[in-house]
């Protein structure tokens, strides 16, 4: 059977590196990248240069991200699968307090990054007739106290993931876009700019989503037969449903 190859954004930490794991011991080549080199190189000591190609840089860098995907060792240039992991929150405040620059931040990462690659990657998962999973999340259908341009870098996931598949429609590249709800990863640390305390008040007694979960989906999305597509997947943790909408009164 031909070995397949997932490049998978953001694979230092949470889903990404789970979904490493999970692809390389169900028999897939990958290419992890991220910024935290030393964890990336981890994964690739840990299974072997020929299972795993690390690719250290800044996903807002395109000079480095072209350079990477240039660079690729043969065995890893034919892409099969794109996963859309790498993004972040930073912030807690209200629109009116927020601060701008993480504002940038987010969306440098959640939305051009995202669509650079992706745009970047097409040619190739067209003619290997691949498949995209981007991570978005429910804070891009649900609005929250606090949640202003994450919430909006994430509608624009969900978005842009539906469109792709108009515009790759015929092509036989699947799209999919996976939606989560409180998952306990290194989320709620990078928010709070390491607030230990905080993150463990947030997941205390909750059973929320674990990265092992989102990979074992992704997994499940992936495998799938190939005239299949998953369009869009919202999951949420049992103890976690919608809220009701607050009114503000006199």
């Amino acid at each position: 059977m031909t070995v397949k190859t997932a490049w998978i954004t953001g694979a230092t930490a949470g889903f990404g590196a789970a979904t490493v794991e999970r692809f390389v011991t169900g028999g897939w080549r990958v290419i992890a990248s991220g910024r935290r080199a030393e964890r990336l190189q981890q994964l690739a000591d840990r299974h072997g240069a020929d299972k795993v190609h690390a690719a250290a840089f800044d996903i807002r860098d395109e000079a480095a991200l072209r350079a990477a995907v240039a660079g690729l060792p043969p065995d890893f240039a034919g892409i099969d699968l794109l996963v859309n992991n790498a993004g972040l929150a930073l912030g807690t405040a209200p629109a009116q307090q927020a601060d701008l620059v993480q504002w940038k931040q987010m969306i440098d990462t959640n939305v051009t990054a995202l669509a650079t690659v992706t745009h970047l990657l097409l040619p190739g998962l067209i003619e290997r007739r691949g498949a995209i999973v981007n991570i978005s999340s429910i804070a891009g259908s649900y609005p929250y106290r606090g949640g202003n341009v994450y919430g909006g870098t994430k509608a624009f996931v969900s978005q842009f993931s539906q469109n792709l598949r108009t515009d790759l429609h015929g092509t036989g590249v699947r799209v999919t876009s996976i939606e989560p709800g409180m998952a306990e990863t290194e989320f709620t640390l990078v928010r709070t700019s390491g607030d230990q305390a905080a993150s463990d008040q947030l997941y205390a007694g909750a059973h929320p989503i674990t990265a092992g979960d989102i990979a074992d989906t992704i997994w499940w999305i992936a495998n799938l037969p190939p005239h299949l597509n998953v369009n869009r997947l919202e999951l949420m943790p049992t103890s976690q449903s919608a809220a009701g909408l607050q009114v503000h009164r006199d």
